[in-house]
């Protein structure tokens, strides 16, 4: 248990940062391209880098969406085994409330979203944007503005978060494979295969798994099935119980190597290549009049926020599920809150639901949408957290009062 929450705390911190810079990042990318230099900024996304013998035209944009967010999804992947088997997801009477909040947390926002925007170019896949919570984008407000909330908070967020981006994995497996080239996909599955006999067999060279996993991508890509859930499928089958006298479990040492890498450079690199989107009077008032934006404004900021507590409440209230420890309805509703930011998740699924729409400006459109929800949801989350902190902060105060008289 102690090594649990040491790793637990370990992933906080370093999504803490990674936040940080994905925010910088994102910062980055509106004001170049709202600068007079955007055109550069639109020459660099759509410069293609291309490997001939491997049929991969891609532009600088399409690789950090499909090669590095990969790696991205390969340590949610690693994550996600790791609390379904050690972690908090482990145990059932403190998994059943994040798996709960979470599964309300996906269904209210889609079908917030079907309402509004139903019949609108690219809805039949576009209510899938605001399904997604970015667990970076959240744990960072968190830990900037929610110092003093109880660290059952911080446990309560990941956990749903984890669960959250597994039924985004779902997702972006069922809607967007197209065509499916079945010899591509059995190489896949030959792949993921020799990865989990490599760890049946305790094999630790990176000579084995390296291969592995680059054409197990490929394999993916040329399947028609998005490349980066070859990250998830490597990271589930990775090991993460330790053998007696092994200081580690590979899961444990793939992520102290590979998280920073994630969160430092391959998530606000994406960052900085999909969130360049011209804001202008014509954007704002379209943001607020036309339908597909509406639906992903309203399904993130309304449906994660109701969908998220509400469903809370309810499991709580008739005993399904167990409030965390010295955490109040009101801390519970500031991280609905907080789950309204999508951010990553959120901004590939627009990219990839609209990318058939029109001439490209649902894209923009819709990553506007969720740009601005994000934010907003990250400024409200913040004043109710730091209100929250106050009150918890009075109660240990008056506590500490009451021991030393």
């Amino acid at each position: 248990m102690t090594q649990v929450r040491s790793e637990l705390s370990r992933f906080l911190r370093t999504e803490t940062v990674g936040g940080t810079i994905l925010l910088i990042a994102a910062a980055v990318a509106l004001l170049w391209v709202n600068s007079p230099w955007g055109e550069s900024y639109v020459t660099m996304t759509e410069t293609v880098l291309a490997i001939p013998p491997l049929h991969l035209d891609l532009t600088l944009a399409d690789w950090t969406k499909d090669g590095l967010l990969a790696i991205f999804f390969f340590v949610a992947g690693l994550e996600l085994k790791r609390e379904l088997v050690v972690g908090e997801l482990a145990d059932p009477k403190r998994a059943a409330l994040p798996i709960i909040a979470a599964i309300g947390g996906v269904v209210t926002p889609a079908l917030i979203a079907l309402a509004i925007g139903f019949g609108a170019p690219g809805m039949d896949r576009g209510w899938a944007i605001p399904v997604a919570t970015d667990i970076a984008f959240a744990l960072a407000v968190l830990a900037m503005t929610g110092s003093r909330i109880p660290a059952s908070a911080r446990v309560f967020l990941l956990s749903l978060a984890v669960v959250d981006d597994l039924v985004a994995i779902i997702l972006i497996a069922v809607l967007f494979t197209t065509t499916l080239s079945l010899l591509w996909l059995l190489a896949a599955v030959a792949c993921f295969a020799g990865w989990a006999l490599a760890q049946h067999k305790r094999i630790s060279t990176p000579l084995v798994y390296l291969p592995l996993a680059l054409v197990s991508w490929y394999a993916l890509h040329e399947a028609g099935i998005h490349p980066t859930l070859a990250g998830v499928a490597l990271g589930l089958l990775t090991r993460v119980r330790p053998d007696p006298g092994e200081a580690e479990a590979p899961a444990t040492r793939l992520e102290h190597l590979i998280q920073p890498i994630s969160a430092g450079l391959c998530v606000p690199l994406f960052a900085l290549f999909a969130s360049g989107v011209p804001l202008d009077g014509k954007v704002f008032g379209e943001l607020f009049s036309d339908r597909l934006a509406l639906a992903v404004i309203l399904g993130l900021l309304l449906g994660k926020t109701i969908g998220i507590f509400g469903i809370s409440w309810l499991a709580i209230r008739f005993g399904v599920a167990k409030r965390p420890a010295e955490l109040g309805y009101r801390d519970v509703f500031a991280l609905s809150v907080l789950g309204a930011i999508g951010f990553t998740v959120s901004l590939l699924v627009a990219e990839l639901a609209l990318a058939d729409v029109g001439d490209g400006s649902a894209v923009e459109l819709a990553k506007a949408a969720v740009l601005v929800t994000s934010m907003a949801a990250s400024l409200a989350g913040s004043a109710l957290l730091l209100r929250r902190g106050r009150v918890h902060q009075a109660r240990q105060d008056a506590r500490a009062l009451q021991r030393e008289e």
